[in-house]
């Protein structure tokens, strides 16, 4: 474990006015973003696609690292660089993603726990080697009738703890995400509770597998109200709420906290991130680790069609650009329509 590497890299992360793209959809995930705008997914129109996003011009500003799925950390950009290594020439850290997906929770209906231990050791040292600084771990836990239970808080928080002790053994530093999810018609007090008794059983868990909270990031979801409640709460609401719980949960000794954007609009996104990052005293940066969110706008554009890479990488710059604003807390509903 070389912790002089993995402070670096976490520092890095989070620099000031810096986030994530999320880059790692599956490739089912991707599929189904491809076919709503009519792209076939084959193994080179994904290629094509992130290499698009990844040569955008002046994007190194806002974007301090990108999580690839296995497939694309092994493919190469235009000029034949693999892209671990053409992002590190643009001075981006290269991440990757490990997890192996949800699997139905035994005896506990309605809920799922992550996949992919088996074998992890090995592929984080052979992901060390094609270049990858961080990764990342995604739970997903539901909010519904009697759910989330003990059960499913416990088993996802003990995977997320054995997957960041193995990350930082191969000096690769853990992203952990806990995402509650918004679908369901809860309230944001709900949202809230859940949130804070999910963080707190993931970092009882890190403590227990002897995980270093210096060399850890935390992506987490936001305390939004269910999608589907008749009362949704405000951008300020939502950034208190969430602000709370993680003062309530995690250390200060923490480099970051990086959010998902979770099927929230790419304003809305961008706005519960700015009211957050403005407030003052906090103990860590925020920032964010998008996928939909960044990613929209600029999949619309391109629409598979080699002339409209500009107009795509454009769109892809202007929305990392607000969000490393809002980072700041410095972004303003004005900037996003003298862009359009």
């Amino acid at each position: 474990m070389d912790k002089e590497l993995l402070s670096k890299t976490a520092a890095a992360m989070v620099a000031k006015g810096k986030g994530i793209l999320a880059a790692d959809e599956s490739s089912g995930t991707c599929e189904k973003r491809f076919k709503s705008v009519g792209v076939e997914c084959t193994e080179e129109n994904r290629r094509a696609y992130r290499g698009l996003l990844f040569g955008t011009p002046g994007v190194e500003q806002y974007v301090s690292g990108v999580i690839l799925f296995d497939e694309t950390a092994r493919q190469k950009a235009a000029d034949g660089t693999p892209f671990p290594q053409y992002l590190a020439g643009k001075g981006i850290i290269p991440g990757i993603k490990v997890d192996k997906g949800t699997v139905e929770l035994a005896l506990s209906p309605g809920e799922k726990v992550t996949d992919g231990l088996d074998g992890l050791a090995k592929r984080m040292a052979e992901y060390f080697q094609m270049g990858a600084r961080f990764a990342k771990w995604r739970a997903v836990i539901a909010i519904g009738e009697g759910i989330p239970t003990h059960a499913c808080l416990y088993a996802n928080a003990h995977a997320l703890a054995r997957y960041a002790a193995i990350c930082q053994e191969a000096s690769i530093v853990p992203v952990i995400e806990p995402e509650v999810l918004l679908d369901g018609d809860h309230t944001a007090e709900r949202s809230e509770e859940v949130h804070e008794a999910t963080l707190r059983a993931t970092y009882a868990a890190l403590a227990a597998y002897n995980v270093s909270v210096e060399h850890l990031i935390l992506k987490t979801s936001m305390v939004v109200s269910g999608k589907d409640c008749p009362r949704q709460a405000g951008v300020d609401e939502v950034a208190e709420r969430t602000v709370r719980v993680l003062k309530r949960t995690v250390p200060a000794a923490q480099p970051g906290i990086v959010f998902l954007s979770g099927g929230q609009s790419d304003e809305a996104a961008t706005a519960h991130l700015n009211a957050m990052a403005a407030m003052k005293g906090l103990p860590w940066p925020l920032s964010f680790s998008y996928s939909r969110a960044l990613q929209n706008q600029a999949l619309k554009t391109w629409r598979g069609q080699a002339g409209n890479v500009g107009a795509a990488q454009k769109a892809f710059f202007h929305r990392a650009h607000m969000n490393g604003l809002a980072a700041q807390g410095k972004w303003r509903a004005e900037l996003e329509k003298q862009a359009a």
